[in-house]
């Protein structure tokens, strides 16, 4: 009987213990999924492109959910000062570690940056490069169905950053 009772009260303590064990937090890579899908994304006029801008954006999963790309269209295009209507790109995400996330970024004009990749909670995600020359910031904030984005750039030596482009839509 005693060994029963002992059997019984530890049994629920280890029940009880696995119970109340909380489940792991979400990692890096498991926040980046509220970037998938399709965004259609206008600019403002905040940023010193001054570039008007509408059309839209996917971020979709690949090589069997071990890397997140994004690619790009642009639908309409206008801005006062020079600025790269034809722009193409590719962003392809990747895990690089435990909890650590990669970018390599590719676009038309030649440029290739290299970003750490943070979530530092459910609705954010900001990639961060790390360069010796000028330092680049690339930021999304996801309110429900709505995303916000900003592209911003901080001189060499400088951690001021300013925004050069900035952009919100909606998910398709």
């Amino acid at each position: 009987m005693r060994k029963l009772l002992l059997t019984s009260i530890l049994g629920l303590t280890s029940f009880a213990a696995a119970q109340s064990a909380a489940p792991a937090p979400p990692t890096t890579w498991d926040r980046l999924h509220l970037l998938i899908g399709t965004w259609q994304a206008r600019t403002g006029s905040v940023g010193s492109a001054k570039a008007g801008v509408s059309g839209a954006y996917t971020f979709r999963e690949d090589l069997d959910g071990h890397a997140i790309v994004r690619t790009s269209t642009a639908d309409t295009c206008a801005s006062p000062q020079p600025f790269d209507c034809k722009h193409n790109d590719l962003l392809t995400l990747y895990p690089e570690g435990p909890d650590k996330v990669a970018a390599l970024y590719l676009d038309s004009e030649g440029h290739v940056i290299h970003y750490a990749v943070a979530a530092p909670d459910a609705d954010t995600v900001i990639f961060q490069s790390n360069n010796s020359g000028p330092n680049f910031r690339l930021f999304y904030h996801r309110t429900g169905n709505s995303m916000e984005g900003k592209f911003q750039i901080a001189p060499p030596g400088s951690g001021e950053f300013k925004s050069y482009l900035e952009w919100s839509g909606t998910k398709k």
